[in-house]
């Protein structure tokens, strides 16, 4: 009996070390990581290499220019001191490991205040566990997927934010742009299988789109050939097709379907805004092309003009969508320190979160309840591969 009773006290005692140790590993950081020093350090975690390189090495353009400015105006206003921004870089490679390895770094060790980036939707989320851990915020300037800012319980999550708009917003924007401006009535898909950009945009536009669809085809990322299918699509009437995927795919499509003898529109999302789409379809197939962006020289507001003079100006060229995006993202960070007055990063998360009527490059936006900004869409229209307008769609 005694024997019993010291094997209970010992069951007993290892359950409350099992539950302190598993309550202690639990225990979220609630602290934030606070800048020393006069610098206040961002992390940037980026597709500088790999097959999503171009967006990545667009963004980082426009944040370093934005960082670049914000210091050479001196710095971020904090209860009357001045602090510059010290950009903390890390390459992910477009790989989902990396990414989490990165933000990993970047919010425990570098103890950044945020982190700007990744590009890619699937790379975003493979990296905000990492993040989250140490109560730093996540800004995403180009992941457009519904998922990102939200729970799996469907609540928003706390450290996760965008300066873009979602997947299911450009998917509605454009089956309206196909009702009601391109006047069509029949509508052929071919979507990425494999990609949950893809997918997300074909369940966004059907549940919009007014018309008929006639057929829906896919493909997977890294096909070069998609002539049987587009033989498939050939075979039904239709005044526009749909391609819901990333220039590298959609650009061999564009080129195919228009060898094949198909004259419809073609209408796709922000994954085709890279001037590779047109160098891989060949600017004699690239008429008739449309594809939402965040950004357009052509649809000025108070700020766009200023930005693309001093930035045409220094870099000789014009800037990209992503660019601009990634202009924003930095300032939507400074902005919200300034009306926190804190740079720890659960005050920036509570910056972000109540961000309301920024006056970006990429419009006016204001923070949803679910961290994604209210803002204008741009359908961009291109004919021999060289745009001939722009239109904002609210």
């Amino acid at each position: 009996m005694k024997k019993m009773k010291q094997i209970s006290v010992l069951v007993m005692l290892l359950s409350l070390s099992i539950f302190f140790l598993v309550g202690c590993a639990a225990k979220p950081q609630t602290i934030g990581n606070e800048p020393k020093g006069s610098e206040i350090s961002i992390g940037v975690n980026l597709e500088l290499s790999g097959n999503a390189a171009a967006y990545g090495q667009a963004a980082l353009k426009g944040i370093n220019y934005a960082s670049d400015q914000i210091n050479h105006d001196g710095g971020i206003k904090i209860k009357g001191k001045r602090m510059k921004i010290k950009l903390v870089t890390k390459d992910n490679t477009s790989n989902n490991y990396q990414t989490a390895m990165a933000n990993s770094n970047l919010a425990s060790s570098v103890k950044v205040s945020a982190i700007i980036g990744p590009c890619v939707s699937a790379n975003v989320a493979a990296g905000l566990p990492k993040a989250t851990e140490s109560a730093v915020p996540v800004l995403t300037s180009q992941g457009t997927s519904d998922k990102l800012t939200l729970q799996r319980n469907g609540e928003v999550q706390p450290d996760a934010f965008r300066a873009c708009y979602t997947d299911s917003y450009q998917g509605v924007i454009l089956a309206h742009y196909a009702d009601n401006v391109l006047k069509a009535n029949t509508v052929a898909i071919l979507g990425d299988k494999t990609s949950d950009y893809s997918v997300g945009l074909i369940k966004a536009f059907k549940s919009a789109y007014k018309g008929k669809i006639v057929d829906t085809q896919y493909y997977q990322a890294g096909d070069k050939d998609f002539n049987a299918t587009i033989t498939k699509l050939k075979g039904e009437k239709f005044k526009a097709l749909f391609v819901p995927g990333y220039y590298n795919e959609a650009g061999l499509i564009i080129k195919q379907a228009r060898q094949a003898g198909i004259k419809a529109a073609i209408l796709g999302p922000d994954g085709f805004s890279d001037d590779t789409l047109f160098k891989l379809a060949g600017k004699e197939n690239s008429t008739n092309i449309y594809y939402t962006n965040h950004f357009d020289p052509m649809v000025p507001n108070d700020r766009v003009k200023p930005f693309i003079k001093d930035y045409k100006k220094k870099f000789k060229e014009e800037p990209s969508g992503f660019t601009a995006l990634g202009y924003d993202a930095v300032y939507m960070i400074k902005t919200a320190i300034e009306n926190e007055q804190s740079a720890n990063s659960k005050k920036v998360a509570l910056g972000l979160a109540n961000l309301k009527d920024f006056k970006g490059v990429t419009g006016t936006m204001t923070m949803d309840k679910n961290h994604n900004p209210k803002k204008d869409v741009i359908v961009v229209k291109f004919n021999h591969g060289v745009k001939v307008s722009a239109t904002a769609v609210k």
